[in-house]
């Protein structure tokens, strides 16, 4: 089995995903962040799209839905709470399967960033999209959830295997690395930071990240060991998290 991904750039800072399997070359989008952006990309890959996969509610990834599927025909699915705004077909929890073609998603939860927020993973390929709850060297802001849910919707990424690929839906890595300059003096964070420097001068994608180098390097992910040094007292490991979300939501760097 293999999982072909095509990403690219659209909206102001978002990323588009086509999805296919190789055995049957049916087709998905990861979210519809731009109607227009993603048909045009499927006429380039010549690819037909069987579903849409959405991981929350915004707009900005659900908001192409019916346009799309008036163009292509795809069955949508995703979170009930899409239905705020866009049309679904079917409504997926955390332990549901989806499968496109021979490549089976598992679904699952990640609340926090909107409460019903889902990843899809594809372990067969080591491959998750978290739409907007992961980021690289970055965790999506609380806008619906808590600290305590969002904590652990993070430790359920985190503790995917170390070399599984992950596709984050913005482009926002280079001022989480300022942000995380500021409060980690690890070398490691130091270094990729350079690297992630280098890559946006050059207009490259820091997406993909995997799972590993989140773990090492992304302050959100090391909440625990980073509140103290911020003079936060320790507390419950969502509370040092929360500490550091807090701190990101008001950094101007």
């Amino acid at each position: 089995m293999a999982l072909r991904v095509h990403q690219f750039p659209c909206l102001s800072d978002n990323y588009g995903f086509l999805i296919q399997d190789e055995a049957t070359g049916q087709a998905a989008t990861i979210d519809t962040p731009d109607a227009g952006a993603i048909l045009a990309e499927l006429d380039k890959t010549g690819w037909t799209l069987s579903l849409i996969l959405n991981t929350h509610w915004h707009p900005d990834h659900a908001g192409g839905n019916a346009e799309i599927q008036a163009a292509t025909g795809a069955k949508i699915i995703g979170p009930a709470e899409v239905r705020k705004i866009a049309p679904l077909d079917q409504a997926v929890v955390e332990g549901d399967v989806v499968e496109l073609g021979e490549t089976r998603f598992s679904v699952l939860e990640v609340g926090g960033h909107t409460l019903g927020h889902i990843a899809f993973y594809d372990a067969e390929d080591s491959i998750a999209f978290v739409g907007d709850t992961l980021f690289a060297l970055g965790c999506g802001r609380m806008f619906e959830g808590q600290p305590d849910q969002m904590w652990a919707s993070l430790q359920r990424l985190a503790s995917l295997p170390e070399a599984t690929t992950v596709y984050c839906a913005h482009e926002y890595t280079a001022a989480n690395a300022r942000f995380a300059l500021s409060v980690d003096d690890d070398p490691a964070v130091a270094a990729r930071a350079q690297e992630i420097f280098a890559l946006r001068a050059e207009g490259r994608p820091t997406v993909p990240t995997t799972i590993g180098l989140e773990r090492r390097t992304n302050p959100f992910l090391r909440a625990p060991l980073l509140a103290p040094k911020m003079g936060t007292r320790l507390g419950a490991d969502h509370e040092a998290f929360a500490a550091v979300r807090a701190a990101k939501d008001s950094f101007k760097g």
